[in-house]
């Protein structure tokens, strides 16, 4: 049984618990009533459209804010702090969840996140050829991505439908386009997501990119590790607070690191700033999920390690990398 005890068997299980919670909470805990949610602004992709579901994302709101609330400071004159309250109660309530866990609810706590995991593995059983790790230069192209997404997906296109620029159909268009949408609201044999609209050319364009975004994030999935993470929204708005995260993760290379190349390797998002650092400190990446596995795959003792607050809660090791190594091997046969 030990040699089944790793980091990632604990993340597995914590995974599954979330993903339960998260897609049919609703279901198990309240008997359908959805009027309260757990938090209403998770920093995970889970969805408002899944009514069985026991939370959604803080992306929702803050749409919704945009363009019902913050445009009144320019259509209606209104005051500032009945604009901007919505606004900041999500933020302030993100900021408090990540200072609790920080970006642990990527890694540990995403449905969605856990949804493309489980694709990895099922094209890692069927023998599919995979990228292990993609370039530097092509995840330098890649990550401006989520910032687009976020700057005008969340904000500026649902400030201007409220302002009036813009269609209705720009209210919530990272909603219209997200993959959780439709992953959550299909795990619950609910398929009135997956459509096509005709009401008008933005609802068409918006609802076949949805289709066509889900779709190639599950072919890309059994190819490539978490494809859809590496440009989720989710994460620049993170990474406004990582700083204050107790959960963090810490290298101590300056003597013992090797410069392997093992951790680079192992990361789902291909942070190779993680080799490159060598100092004492948090090196938690703005794309880090805190995933744990450069740490489970360091063959160093010592050098990398999870950290909450003051304390060590997991450190990697020569025994832990040899153990890790081997249960690697047995599950890609």
């Amino acid at each position: 049984m030990d040699k089944l005890l790793t980091l990632t068997a604990l993340r597995r299980v914590v995974q599954l618990t979330a993903f339960v919670f998260f897609v049919y909470g609703a279901m198990i805990f309240t008997t359908f009533y959805t009027g309260d949610k757990l938090t209403q602004n998770l920093p995970a992709l889970s969805c408002a459209y899944d009514q069985s579901g026991g939370d959604f994302c803080a992306l929702i709101p803050l749409q919704h804010q945009m363009d019902h609330r913050v445009s009144t400071l320019f259509t209606q004159n209104a005051g500032a702090m009945e604009a901007l309250m919505g606004t900041l109660i999500t933020i302030g309530t993100v900021a408090l969840l990540i200072l609790i866990l920080n970006k642990a609810f990527c890694g540990w706590l995403c449905p969605l996140g856990f949804f493309q995991e489980t694709i990895t593995m099922i094209g890692t059983k069927l023998g599919l050829t995979q990228l292990t790790s993609l370039s530097r230069e092509t995840i330098t192209k890649i990550r401006p991505i989520k910032w687009f997404i976020f700057l005008f997906l969340v904000l500026i296109f649902p400030l201007l439908t409220g302002i009036g620029f813009l269609g209705h159909e720009w209210g919530n268009p990272y909603c219209s386009i997200c993959p959780s949408r439709i992953m959550t609201t299909a795990m619950t044999g609910d398929m009135s997501q997956v459509y096509i609209s005709q009401a008008n050319g933005g609802y068409f364009a918006l609802s076949l990119i949805a289709d066509l975004l889900f779709g190639l994030m599950i072919a890309l999935a059994l190819f490539v590790r978490q494809p859809f993470c590496r440009i989720c929204p989710i994460l620049p708005m993170q990474t406004l607070f990582k700083k204050i995260g107790l959960l963090r993760l810490v290298k101590n290379g300056s003597s013992s690191c090797e410069s392997c190349g093992n951790c680079v390797k192992a990361c789902p998002m291909d942070i190779y700033e993680i080799q490159d650092q060598a100092e004492n400190r948090n090196i938690t990446h703005s794309d880090c999920t805190l995933c744990g596995r450069c740490v489970e795959f360091c063959p160093h003792d010592g050098v990398m390690s999870f950290k909450y607050g003051p304390l060590t809660l997991y450190s990697s090791s020569k025994e832990g990398f040899k153990k890790r190594t081997k249960i690697d091997k047995w599950w890609k046969g």
